[in-house]
């Protein structure tokens, strides 16, 4: 089958909040082949994406990413990674390509899954999946009470793990970040997986995060995630060997294959984090999940917005056993949780599992979504180069 068309939609929120929550807006991708259809979702900037498929080139290294998509054959997984090729050679290192194309790669193997018959982590080569425990994603309250009353309801939920993030932390004193620390282990109690998100908020400054390494040893913290900046190689090394020894996570920022490869041989990490929605789609993320397994570090995803990115970011390590934890949003707004009809709910021990449904074995649910919809037209000089398709 050929490649026949591909929609971008831009969905937001009536109100979109100075907040670090991605799941204010969104941006979907429909490709349709021979009477089907797949569904991505790209983890970035929608307008910012979605004019780096239309745009016009600017030069030979420049080029939209549609010119690389559209029209192409699509029956094996051979060729996915064929058009991802082709948009390497048009594209190059533009960042935002890698961003674009990522939606595009989950719904070209969402397609796929449904065009053969099976689910997706099948095409990449799982014969068996293992289940996942998720942490109970979200971001740290305002005040350290606020947070022992969110982690306190987390358990009561019966998350097993749960990871504080953004909001106010990383930003004011150590004893601020100290006490709120102690709030999440007061409210999660002995026993739960506690991780720290600090978003990135220290840049490269070393010394910020070593003040906080034995408040984080105390509270027995599972992971400290984004101390730093994207490829901030050196400060997570520095980090890393730091007394007392807390594990790292990070890699989310990663904006393709060769930037994750680099955090996992230089950075110091145990833990990888990847988000299929911005590394370049399952094709990407896979390739690191695979490397992962070669250098000892366990494989997580990266997702804080819908169960369309739950299940595509899944599937690269559904069929990994030992990397058991999974990131799981629980603090989405309405649209996030109005892009799919089904869910990837908890098992009555905690546990998410994949389906064997073909593709990503989730429904879009047009209807709830058709009032996020943003109408958008891109002109240049007059000439309509996009205007918003409808569900």
């Amino acid at each position: 089958m050929k490649i026949e068309r591909v929609d971008f939609f831009y969905l937001r929120m009536p109100e979109v909040l100075d907040i670090g929550d991605g799941s204010q807006d969104a941006l979907l991708v429909r490709v349709q082949a021979a009477g089907l259809e797949g569904w991505g979702e790209c983890e970035a900037s929608p307008l910012t994406s979605l004019a780096a498929y239309i745009c016009p080139m600017s030069h030979s290294a420049c080029k939209p990413v549609r010119y690389a998509v559209e029209g192409m054959e699509l029956n094996s997984a051979a060729d996915i990674y064929k058009i991802k090729q082709k948009v390497h050679e048009h594209c190059f290192d533009l960042l935002q390509a890698d961003h674009t194309y990522s939606g595009i790669d989950i719904a070209l193997w969402d397609l796929l899954g449904k065009a053969q018959q099976e689910p997706v982590y099948h095409l990449l080569g799982y014969k068996k999946t293992y289940p996942k425990m998720p942490y109970a994603s979200q971001l740290f309250g305002i005040t350290p009470q606020e947070t022992y009353l969110k982690a306190k309801e987390s358990r009561s939920q019966g998350y097993a793990a749960v990871k504080f993030g953004w909001g106010p932390i990383g930003k004011g004193t150590v004893a601020q970040d100290v006490a709120q620390f102690q709030a999440a282990r007061e409210g999660l109690g002995k026993d739960a997986y506690l991780m720290v998100d600090i978003g990135t908020y220290w840049g490269e400054n070393v010394q910020e995060a070593q003040k906080r390494l034995q408040a984080l040893k105390d509270v027995q913290v599972y992971w400290l995630e984004e101390p730093f900046a994207n490829l901030a190689l050196t400060p997570y090394r520095a980090l890393a060997v730091s007394l007392p020894k807390v594990a790292l996570a990070a890699g989310e920022g990663c904006n393709n294959y060769v930037q994750a490869e680099a955090m996992i041989s230089y950075g110091g990490l145990q833990f990888i984090q990847i988000d299929t929605g911005r590394i370049g789609g399952i094709s990407a993320a896979k390739r690191v999940c695979d490397l992962s397994q070669t250098k000892g570090i366990k494989y997580v995803n990266h997702t804080f917005t819908s169960h369309l990115a739950l299940s595509a970011s899944l599937q690269p390590f559904i069929g990994i056993e030992p990397d058991f934890i999974c990131e799981y949003p629980v603090e989405p707004k309405d649209l996030a949780t109005s892009i799919t009809k089904n869910k990837i709910e908890r098992d009555q021990e905690g546990l998410i599992h994949l389906t064997e449904s073909h593709g990503l074995g989730v429904e879009i649910d047009t209807k709830r979504l058709a009032k996020y919809l943003v109408d958008v037209e891109i002109k240049i000089e007059g000439k309509a180069f996009y205007h918003s398709s409808s569900f």
